[in-house]
């Protein structure tokens, strides 16, 4: 297993300087996949095809000039991919293979990725468990947690080595949930940034990638955006335009060749205003103490790097939970419309009552996301450049089958675990999770930074110091 649990960076390097063949990559990707999913539950479908796409890749008179050559990668299964079926993991969706690829699928292959499998998530994206009609996707940390949700498989995957890539969304914390869970790094950019997948939930949701190492994360990103500027943004918290530039059937460059820069040399001094809330919950949510304690632990980190760092003591205003949980209940009302509700689970339907009632009430949450997304979350942001706050506020719940389970307990679990995340898909900021420490439990913790629009830039950035100070670890057991 020479390949398997190297960076994509790496990856693509040696593939392109004709080291290794892009099947032999994804031969022992697909070898890793075989041997740890049936313990973690990350796919859904493991893709035989991807075999004869590598070879295709071979002979691609391209191939030295793609940014992720011969790297594999895994798909949340909620975005197309050609010739497979699209779940969103439930039985009552359609079987029928995609007929083409989402933008974002069309980007990475274009680039060079090979899509190995796509992975599991909870049923219409709804929740931030792992279970499935397709299976219980498990932490590769303790599989007796839940790898969140809920792009749950996305995670996992990238956690336990099977793929140094993966792809997901964002509606209500769906990257940076499971990201915190399960150790990994996961980036929701704003709007206008990435392709959105087909259903958005009306705005809130955006596609990002889960990588382990910030510069994979950050050549990930700048590939599903377009932006070659975005590849070496870790460096110093800014766009880098690429020298020379990038080859034009990726990103709209010139026909010359572009590689990164190799990511040896750490992340370059900038000074940035940084604002830490450990606790910045309204009253009545608690967050665990040594969660607390990371984020007090992150801002040191950043400001030893040299960044001014003062804390941010207000709470999020009270109103903003009901109209975040208001949102999320009327958007599950909308994804279950048109479904067999036979074939639905009993939290779907749950949730999806509960947002037809809300919204015959007129308690939609309308008025509250547009207060918050016109001047609410300026207001509290405050003058800083970025927010370090916790990405959850208790460690993962067990990974059980919540599916079979009612409205109540589903939304209280929710709720208590992984209430951070929302408010920033109600404002369209740009956020991200941050592997940073250990809890007592064994689990990993992280830490959630969020800037204003435009602001994927400084996240990278600051995201690179942080894990400079914190590098990556592997679950137990699970290392290459």
């Amino acid at each position: 297993m020479l390949w398997a649990g190297r960076s994509a960076i790496e990856i693509a390097t040696a593939v392109r300087h004709g080291d290794v063949t892009p099947v032999t990559v994804v031969e022992e990707h697909l070898d890793v996949i075989a041997a740890r999913d049936p313990r973690v539950g990350a796919f859904r479908l493991v893709r035989e095809r991807v075999l004869e796409e590598a070879r295709a890749l071979e002979r691609r008179p391209d191939l030295e000039r793609l940014p992720l050559a011969g790297v594999p990668v895994a798909v949340k299964d909620n975005l197309a991919v050609a010739g497979e079926s699209t779940r969103l993991g439930s039985a009552a969706t359609s079987p029928d293979p995609a007929a083409e690829d989402h933008e974002t699928v069309a980007r990475l292959r274009a680039a060079g990725a090979l899509v190995v499998g796509l992975t599991n998530l909870p049923e219409l994206g709804l929740v931030a468990f792992g279970d499935s009609a397709y299976g219980t996707v498990r932490n590769p940390w303790k599989p007796d947690r839940t790898a969140g949700g809920s792009s749950s498989g996305s995670a996992a995957a990238v956690a336990a080595g099977m793929v140094p890539i993966a792809l997901g969304n964002d509606g209500m914390g769906s990257l940076r949930i499971p990201a915190a869970c399960c150790g990994v790094l996961g980036f929701k950019p704003g709007p206008g940034v990435v392709p959105r997948p087909e259903d958005d939930w009306g705005g809130l949701t955006e596609n990002g990638p889960m990588a382990r190492t910030v510069p994979d994360l950050a050549l990930a990103l700048s590939v599903l955006a377009g932006d070659p500027t975005l590849a070496e943004a870790w460096r110093g918290g800014r766009r880098v335009e690429a020298q020379p530039p990038p080859l034009r059937s990726v990103w709209a460059g010139d026909d010359e060749v572009w590689e990164p820069a190799p990511p040896q040399d750490g992340p370059e001094p900038f000074d940035l205003r940084v604002a830490y809330a450990p606790q910045p919950l309204p009253f009545g949510l608690t967050v665990d103490r040594e969660f607390q304690a990371a984020v007090r632990a992150a801002a040191e980190t950043l400001r030893v790097a040299g960044h001014t760092v003062v804390e941010h003591g207000r709470r999020l205003p009270a109103w903003l939970g009901p109209s975040t949980i208001a949102v999320w209940l009327g958007r599950a009302a909308i994804s279950a419309r048109g479904l067999d509700r036979r074939r639905l689970e009993r939290r779907t339907r749950g949730l999806a009552r509960a947002g037809r009632v809300l919204g015959r009430l007129g308690l939609d949450g309308v008025r509250g996301r547009d207060r918050w997304s016109a001047y609410g979350a300026d207001q509290w942001f405050g003058d800083a450049d970025v927010l370090l706050m916790p990405s959850l506020a208790a460690p993962p719940p067990p990974a059980d089958r919540w599916g079979e389970r009612g409205f109540l307990r589903n939304a209280v679990a929710n709720v208590r675990y992984s209430p951070a995340a929302g408010p920033w898909n109600m404002s369209g900021w740009p956020a991200m999770s941050v592997p940073v420490a250990t809890h007592s439990t064994g689990l990993p913790i992280g830490v959630q930074l969020v800037a204003p629009p435009g602001g994927e830039p400084l996240l990278l950035g600051l995201a690179a110091q942080l894990q400079a100070a914190n590098p990556p670890l592997s679950p137990p057991g699970l290392s290459s």
